[in-house]
């Protein structure tokens, strides 16, 4: 499963709303390979749901995410924030035996 934090959830209805999103659209959250730690996630408004997607809600948000990247994610939370040492949406990744400094790639 994923979930997302309260400040996730407020970021992502914002984005939602200023992109001009449907209310129905979920974000998909993946993982491919790349980055300087082997593994990169991706994160985005999608309205496609695939037979093998997996689907979770969270504080109403509707998350989807491929068979293959589950395997990755399960148990991780999506965080945003927005201080001074960085703005933008986090994966905390109980899976992640290493990430990148700038927290953008991850290994298993």
């Amino acid at each position: 499963m994923v979930t997302v934090t309260d400040k996730a959830k407020d970021k992502i209805f914002e984005l939602r709303r200023q992109e001009g999103h449907a209310e129905d659209q979920h974000i998909r959250v993946g993982v491919t390979g790349g980055g300087c730690s082997g593994l990169m996630y991706n994160l985005e408004f999608d309205s496609q749901k695939q037979a093998a997607d997996m689907e979770f809600v969270d504080k109403g948000v509707r998350i989807v995410v491929d068979k293959k990247s589950i395997l990755y994610l399960a148990g991780t939370v999506l965080d945003f924030s927005d201080g001074l040492n960085g703005k933008g949406f986090q994966f905390v990744n109980p899976n992640a035996s290493r990430t990148c400094g700038c927290g953008e790639s991850f290994a298993v």
